[in-house]
């Protein structure tokens, strides 16, 4: 039996390793696109998280001949009429770091009263084969921008990201309490196993 192969097309080494994680009980080499040389980049033209997260998946998907597990998130600030939404991990430019958009975000953000500062985690997964065939599973997590970062783990906008029934930014938080709550692990779970579902009944 021919092992099967999942690509997982980030080219963020924090998330990849979240996913491995988070994939380690499927039936699945996992393979990113660092491992099979693929270093081309696809423009997230989307206007949604779905949009931009499909259009990876099926264009990684073409380009290893691979069944592709590609994700876009972002963080939706409602204080800032959900900005920044889709430009989250762009809005800054190509070479800022993420201590660049924290920094942008909370001076948005200034003189925003706490009980305002309210936000969400959006996450979709989407899955792609070489043929064509996709899907989609999403995820979300509700909390805080606090006014400073606090907590060294995680990464991108995790330490001002406050979980007021935890007490915890998600940068505060162990992998497995993050991956419990968070955005990205509600919609791996919910795409693992929609995996699962696929290959018992055969179409993959």
């Amino acid at each position: 039996m021919t092992e099967k192969k999942l690509l997982i097309a980030t080219k963020n080494r924090g998330k990849a390793r979240e996913y491995r994680e988070l994939l380690s009980s499927l039936p699945f080499k996992v393979l990113s696109l660092a491992e099979l040389g693929i270093n081309d980049d696809v423009e997230e033209t989307g206007s949604t998280f779905s949009e931009n997260a499909l259009l990876k998946a099926q264009t990684y998907a073409q380009l290893s001949g691979l069944l592709t597990w590609a994700d876009d998130s972002g963080l939706v600030v409602d204080a800032l009429h959900g900005w920044p939404g889709v430009h989250s991990a762009r809005h800054a430019g190509p070479h800022a770091t993420d201590a660049d958009r924290i920094d942008i975000l909370l001076q948005k953000l200034r003189g925003v009263p706490p009980e305002n500062r309210t936000a969400a985690f959006f996450c979709v997964v989407a899955i792609a084969t070489p043929d064509g065939r996709a899907w989609t599973t999403e995820g979300t997590c509700s909390g805080v921008i606090i006014d400073k970062p606090v907590g060294s783990k995680g990464f991108g906008y995790d330490p001002v990201f406050f979980v007021p029934p935890l007490g915890q930014t998600f940068a505060q938080m162990t992998p497995t309490q993050k991956n419990a709550i968070s955005h990205r692990g509600i919609a791996a779970r919910k795409a693992k196993t929609l995996l699962a579902q696929l290959i018992a009944a055969g179409e993959l």
